[in-house]
């Protein structure tokens, strides 16, 4: 059945084809629902250390805090 989703194609070194393989066997889950699955838990990681990031710099700023009933009103 053909999807509107969009596709990526998608060239990996033969050791990461091999691990994928074993993931998605390891799983019960196709090859490509695995690497989906992996993507998103990379892009979650990336996005936890940008967050981060700008966390840190927020906490090094010196300006006076907001408190948080004068912050919500």
């Amino acid at each position: 059945m053909p999807t509107t989703l969009p596709r990526v194609n998608l060239t990996v070194p033969k050791e990461i084809n091999k691990i994928l393989f074993q993931l998605a066997k390891r799983d019960q889950m196709s090859v490509s629902a695995k690497t989906l699955e992996l993507i998103k838990q990379a892009i979650e990681i990336e996005e936890d250390e940008m967050l981060i990031k700008i966390a840190d710099k927020r906490l090094k700023d010196k300006r006076p805090l907001v408190p948080f009933e004068k912050g919500w009103k």
